[in-house]
């Protein structure tokens, strides 16, 4: 072994044959450099940078793919005749096999009503009725109570039904944060609305209560959920056309991006496909393409875009919404018996009709919507919510090959 004063070893080294000898232990600069890390430098030489290695965390993005419903498929909007959950969810399960809905009967009074069904939801929140509607209490009374012992009963009846026909999709309905905050009013009397803070109180309790109803479904059925969130209020939201208690004013108006804001936030946190149904005639449906729903669903029978008094700016709204590839639930079939024949082939020359002036190929119905009935079927007649049952899962078959119909006369 060399030494640090070995004449040999340094001419070696100069040369470039042997590495240069370790300076002496005692050399104060030598140590210095070597704490520094830097024991190779030279007099005079540049030193040349330590590479430098960072860590970066492998962030895992993950595309939100909540599928889709069958193709081919027709569904209710949620409300039936009769008091009998049983029969109801039987009826439903048997007529709308590939997207049966957790069937709604408000004709059982308090509890059973939409509201009253969505404020049965509601977590740490406690309503109950009084003369003028729905309010909020301190703690869940006997109101409150029913509505949840309701949807209870709906459920299981439902449970039963769906375990005779296995089908992979299910739809439950329920009113959103925007009509409940406007329905429901605050111990003095004021809309729930009035007060933002208490409102986006309530759209969070609906959240996590919805949530977990969405889970309970899902775990009893064994079928994926779909959720159609109902926001017949949210036009005159946005409008600030809501009355206020006195009946002398009006509610301010709520601004559009606030309103997408909390259907936003609900829709994601849920987790599955989502569906807003705003019933009317003129839908806002430019607010709600933005809100990331799987579809938004529309009256077809409407007069602002069915047949010669379609309104151009509402048939360029539908146009928007099936040019982001969202679809619609279109409303096709008669709430109620119109006391005469009604066939497959006439309910659907509307759809026909409404792709043909949009520039939709027909074809394209089958995936770009779902026919149901024009709205809630609870004042029609067993027979006819049957019936009408039947046309809605009829038209999703023309849907899929429209070629079977016979000609337009």
């Amino acid at each position: 072994m060399t030494t640090p004063d070995d004449p040999m070893a340094r001419i070696l080294a100069a040369a470039g044959l042997a590495k240069e000898p370790a300076p002496p232990a005692d050399d104060p600069l030598a140590a210095a450099l070597a704490a520094a890390g830097l024991a190779d430098a030279k007099p005079g030489v540049p030193v040349a940078p330590e590479p430098r290695f960072e860590v970066v965390e492998e962030v895992e993005v993950v595309e939100r793919e909540l599928g889709r419903w069958p193709a081919g498929a027709a569904t209710g909007l949620g409300s039936l005749p009769g008091t009998d959950p049983r029969a109801a969810a039987e009826l439903v399960a048997g007529e709308l096999p590939l997207l049966p809905h957790l069937p709604e009967l408000p004709a059982r009074g308090v509890g059973a009503d939409p509201v009253g069904r969505a404020a049965g939801m509601l977590v740490d929140l406690a309503v109950e009725v009084v003369p003028t509607g729905w309010r909020v209490t301190a703690r869940p009374g006997r109101d409150h109570r029913r509505a949840v012992d309701l949807l209870r009963a709906d459920l299981d009846a439902f449970d039963e039904a769906c375990d005779r026909t296995r089908p992979d999709w299910v739809k439950v309905q329920v009113v959103g944060p925007w009509t409940l905050a406007a329905e429901v009013e605050l111990a003095a009397g004021h809309r729930v609305l009035t007060d933002r803070g208490a409102a986006r109180e309530f759209a969070a309790s609906l959240t996590e209560g919805l949530s977990a109803h969405v889970a309970e479904v899902a775990a009893r059925t064994g079928a994926q959920v779909v959720v159609q969130l109902d926001e017949p209020r949210l036009a005159a939201v946005v409008a600030g056309s809501l009355p206020t208690a006195s009946g002398y004013g009006t509610v301010r108006a709520v601004p559009e991006p606030d309103a997408q804001d909390a259907l936003r936030e609900l829709i994601t946190a849920l987790d599955v496909p989502v569906v807003v149904r705003v019933p009317g005639d003129r839908p806002p449906l430019a607010l709600l393409r933005e809100v990331g729903a799987s579809g938004l669903a529309v009256d077809a029978t409407q007069r602002s875009i069915s047949g010669d008094t379609a309104v151009p700016a509402a048939l360029d709204a539908v146009g928007e919404v099936w040019d982001a590839g969202l679809p619609l639930f279109l409303g096709l079939v008669p709430t109620r018996d119109p006391g005469r024949p009604l066939e497959t082939a006439e309910l659907a020359r509307r759809a026909y009709d409404l792709a043909d002036r949009l520039g939709f190929d027909r074809v394209r119905l089958g995936e770009l919507a779902v026919p149901t009935p024009a709205g809630g079927l609870a004042r029609s007649t067993p027979e006819w919510s049957r019936r009408a049952m039947e046309l809605c899962r009829d038209l999703a078959h023309a849907f899929q090959d429209p070629d079977e119909l016979p000609p337009d006369p």
